[in-house]
């Protein structure tokens, strides 16, 4: 997912799709233990989309207080 996407969204759908991520996150950890993980790169992705969407969190909070 691209920044611009997630840009457009507000503090509570990104926070959802934070927690929607790392629910997947969590199940292609599993897939990946039981050796069932077709594309071991799609955790690295669904990382990166997790850590690119708390950083917009995090500056939509500055933004607010400025």
């Amino acid at each position: 997912m691209k920044a611009s996407e997630l840009r457009e969204l507000t503090v509570e759908e990104l926070e959802r799709k934070v927690s929607e991520l790392k629910q997947e996150l969590f199940n292609l950890r599993f897939q990946l233990a039981t050796g069932q993980l077709d594309n071991p790169t799609r955790i690295r992705h669904v990382k990166r989309d997790i850590a690119r969407a708390k950083t917009i969190i995090t500056e939509k909070g500055f933004k607010k207080e400025a």
